[in-house]
């Protein structure tokens, strides 16, 4: 297939997004339009300024950028823009179910209320089901190099809205700098919110060892693991993986861009789905990382040779990893 037909083929399949980090998807235009509603003084002279800044070198690097970049959303409309433009473009590569990542932390730590944050993410999301129909959750994530105090104090700030937002708010995550931040160090926040009826999922096995996969799976008892690509170090765990497909979001450009792989083409996402492990493809982060979930589908396949059958087994993994 040419790249158009192939990506006509992926575009037409069901497939879920399931590993998105909705501050991730904040396009330099847009933080500029809100930077000027909200007269926030940005780092950057212009669009092209703040572009040439996304060379990272690793994790640290992006989130850096990343989280200087959500200092613009304030108002309940700024949450509402945001969510509204991902899902737009959700939709026009085949996303028929997203699982939405968001930072509840990053927000409340610059003053902006917990009622303005999920005011803004349920609208833009409530609205896409109607208008677009994409069904979608929302997973409140734990920042990771914060404390497990402040995960716990957030929560409790949030959990007076839940019955508002049952609809959507069903799981918790685990994301930020996963180096020198091992899943233990969450272990009672997640068994506490599994005894509120949440579902789970963590971030592991990206720039951390396959141990913080094990880790998440047995002492955070995370339902699916995003990334998880360093499991192929721990023969025993992909063993694990693969009898109790447990689902891994992987996000191809994001590994990429963070220098997790030098080159494409040697990505073990081939490997991985080829020794029976539930994979899926995941943007991340796309506004930074180079393309959005049709972008990582199509990139992928044509760095690694991806058949129609497997592109096939992968939008169906998807569907069956979603909560």
């Amino acid at each position: 297939m040419n790249t158009q037909e192939l990506r006509s083929f992926i575009r037409d399949l069901p497939k879920a997004e399931l590993h998105l980090h909705i501050e991730g998807t904040l396009e330099a235009d847009m933080i500029f339009a809100l930077a000027e509603r909200n007269k926030v003084r940005l780092p950057y002279a212009d669009i092209d300024s703040l572009k040439k800044a996304y060379q990272f070198t690793d994790l640290q690097s992006f989130l850096d950028l990343y989280y200087a970049g959500a200092a613009v959303l304030q108002t309940e409309q700024d949450f509402h823009d945001m969510t509204w433009a991902y899902l737009q473009r959700a939709a026009a590569d085949g996303v028929v179910h997203a699982e939405i990542m968001f930072d509840p932390q990053t927000h409340t730590s610059r003053g902006v209320a917990i009622e303005t944050v999920f005011a803004g993410l349920a609208s833009a999301l409530r609205q896409g089901q109607k208008e677009l129909g994409i069904n979608s959750s929302l997973i409140f994530s734990f920042l990771r190099h914060l404390s497990q105090a402040d995960a716990f104090a957030a929560l409790e700030q949030a959990l007076p809205l839940r019955e508002q937002y049952a609809d959507l708010w069903v799981s918790v995550g685990l994301d930020s700098s996963e180096v020198g931040n091992p899943p233990e160090k969450f272990q009672e926040i997640f068994a506490h919110c599994k005894a509120l009826g949440f579902r789970s999922v963590a971030h592991a096995g990206e720039e951390g060892p396959a141990s913080y996969v094990r880790d998440a799976l047995d002492l955070l008892q995370a339902e699916r693991i995003d990334h998880g690509v360093r499991s192929e170090e721990d023969p025993i765990l992909m063993q694990r993986l693969r009898q109790e497909q447990v689902p891994l979001t992987v996000c191809p450009l994001s590994n990429l861009k963070l220098c997790v792989v030098d080159d494409l083409k040697e990505h073990n996402l081939k490997r991985l789905l080829e020794q029976g492990l539930c994979v899926t493809i995941n943007s991340d982060d796309p506004a930074y990382f180079g393309g959005y979930i049709l972008d990582n589908y199509v990139a992928t396949a044509q760095a690694l040779d991806l058949s129609k059958e497997q592109l096939v087994q992968l939008a169906a993994n998807s569907m069956a990893a979603r909560f």
